[in-house]
């Protein structure tokens, strides 16, 4: 008005329309095919309800989670200890979401064939858009078959595998539903756990002790039992610490902090000392790491799905982005180098996510085939490592294709990236796994002829993967120490190619060629100039 310019001083155009909200399950073929072929069919219904909410309200609550992060509260006003940590709102509503659709506990809680399968694809599914959660819920999943064991903790076991969240601090006879955490390491050990030192004697009820000691990382310390390793008079046992007594009273145990983390903000990790605490043994004394290794062995799948959703969603950003932004006068997916990237990305992505889900077929059929029990044994600690570890370098790339915009905390890109080094570090860093895999071929021949027999599932479907498990099964009983991490990221890669040529992906091509033939560099983009890259860009996400 009378000639004064508007107060405006640009109009906002070239910029992609909000990520939210997506059909999680809609938008991805490699999953649906997966579930399908994995022995989830009847679950499918679950998995496609659970995505639409994932993709809709949870992820924007995983926002509001992760800004406002976990506060200790060690005394209450009086001065009495109380050792709570206080939430957002937001985490609860998404622990509550994921505990009642059967993140936690689908598998057992409705125990038939393919229900690890179906809770594979929801956890996948819940970390895409909340990873910091997906801690106590896999802990919680992992520490059911561990507490089964024990009679006395019958109602324990029963509570974590319910589909109900309920975040009183109170004693579990009034929940219907429970969460489970873990306190295995300590400053003087880290991974070497049977060098801890925390002291369990024996009290004068059968199975009862008193803990006294600390450990380095106390995962969700708001959980209402811990599963905690110390040694008793016969060595490293394994033992289950109530937050609170039957009677409701604190158990003597203080958080002494919270850890600051690089990420996980929604998630609180913390350091803890015990100071008499009461605990019940689960399994001999000297047993302890036996008895908690089936729950390693759920834990590292989760860790495999849990890099594998942080690659699909940082996928999922960047093509959602590179769709609807203009460059030089194209769309940014247009642009050929550019559909390289995102095609390696996709090609990446997908071959997590079928190796994954092939692994939770293995902890499906474990306790009925040896023959899988062994392949999932092995093929655990192999995916564990190679999938974590391509995961940061996967992610800065997605980043990379929104330039300044995936780095600023509007995006949820810088969220994935803080993320992406947990998985490789949790629960047993990569070089544990590489000399676990050594271990169990040397130990366990099964695991061996579990490997390989899966491998030769794809026999004669491609001869450059032909010639690269020809070469792998010559080296494989040569490999010492200092060659473990070669050899387990080539067991991972011949893995993930023989699950794609076996199922007929669109996919498997370009992966063995650019994997295992050598047509690739060292960095995402340098797929062969022969890539059909519309293919796999479509077949990524739906346009």
């Amino acid at each position: 008005m009378n000639g004064l310019p508007p107060f405006e001083t640009h109009a906002v155009d070239n910029q992609p329309p909000p990520f939210e909200p997506r059909d999680l399950w809609a938008d991805d073929v490699a999953l649906r095919e997966a579930a399908e072929r994995e022995g989830a069919r009847d679950f499918v219904p679950t998995l496609a309800g659970y995505a639409r909410l994932a993709g809709d309200e949870l992820y924007r609550l995983g926002f509001d989670a992760n800004r406002d992060k976990p506060r200790l509260k060690t005394h209450d006003r009086y001065g009495q200890r109380i050792d709570t940590v206080e939430f957002h709102p937001a985490y609860h509503r998404l622990m509550q979401a994921a505990k009642s659709h059967g993140v936690a506990g689908l598998s057992w809680h409705q125990a038939q064939p393919g229900g690890h399968v179906a809770r594979a694809a929801l956890s996948y599914l819940h970390h895409q858009v909340e990873a910091g959660t997906s801690c106590p819920l896999t802990m919680t999943h992992a520490a059911v078959p561990v507490l089964q064991r024990e009679p006395a903790l019958r109602e324990w076991a029963a509570k974590a595998a319910a589909p109900a969240y309920d975040p009183r601090d109170v004693s579990i006879a009034g929940k219907a539903g429970i969460t489970i955490g873990m306190g295995m390491t300590e400053k003087q050990g880290g991974s070497d756990v049977r060098g801890n030192a925390t002291v369990a004697t024996p009290l004068a009820g059968d199975g009862e002790y008193s803990l006294v000691g600390h450990k380095w990382f106390f995962s969700a310390p708001m959980c209402d039992g811990f599963l905690v390793l110390a040694q008793a008079p016969g060595g490293l046992s394994c033992l289950l610490l109530p937050r609170r007594l039957p009677d409701g009273s604190k158990n003597a145990f203080r958080l002494m902090r919270l850890k600051d983390k690089l990420g996980d903000w929604s998630n609180a990790s913390s350091e803890v000392e015990f100071c008499g605490a009461w605990a019940r043994r689960i399994g001999d004394e000297g047993r302890g790491v036996a008895t908690i290794i089936e729950m390693v062995m759920l834990t590292r799948l989760d860790c495999m799905l849990g890099s594998a959703a942080e690659m699909r969603m940082a996928l999922a950003q960047a093509l959602h982005h590179a769709r609807h932004r203009r460059t030089f006068g194209r769309l940014l997916v247009e642009h050929a180098l550019m559909g390289n990237v995102l095609a390696d990305l996709a090609l990446e992505s997908e071959a997590a996510l079928a190796l994954s889900m092939r692994v939770a077929r293995a902890v499906d059929a474990a306790p009925q085939d040896p023959t899988e029990a062994a392949f999932a044994r092995i093929a655990t600690a192999v995916g564990k490592y190679w999938i974590c570890k391509r995961a940061p370098a996967f992610v800065n790339e997605a980043q990379e294709c929104l330039g300044g915009a995936g780095y600023v905390e509007e995006s949820m890109l810088p969220r994935l990236y803080r993320q992406a080094p947990l998985n490789s570090i949790w629960e047993g860093s990569g070089n544990i796994q590489c000399l676990d895999v050594l271990r169990a071929l040397t130990r366990e021949p099964e695991t061996a002829t579990a490997l390989l027999g899966e491998l030769a599932t794809a026999s004669g479907t491609d001869p450059v993967f032909d010639r690269f498990v020809a070469q792998l099964r010559a080296g494989l009983s040569a490999v010492g120490e200092s060659g473990a991490r070669l050899l387990v990221e080539q067991l991972a890669l011949a893995l993930q190619a023989a699950v794609l040529l076996r199922t007929g992906s669109p996919a498997a091509g370009p992966f063995v060629r650019s994997r295992l033939g050598g047509e690739h560099g060292l960095a995402f983009g340098t797929l062969p100039a022969s890539t059909d890259i519309a293919m796999v860009l479509a077949r990524a996400l739906p346009d």
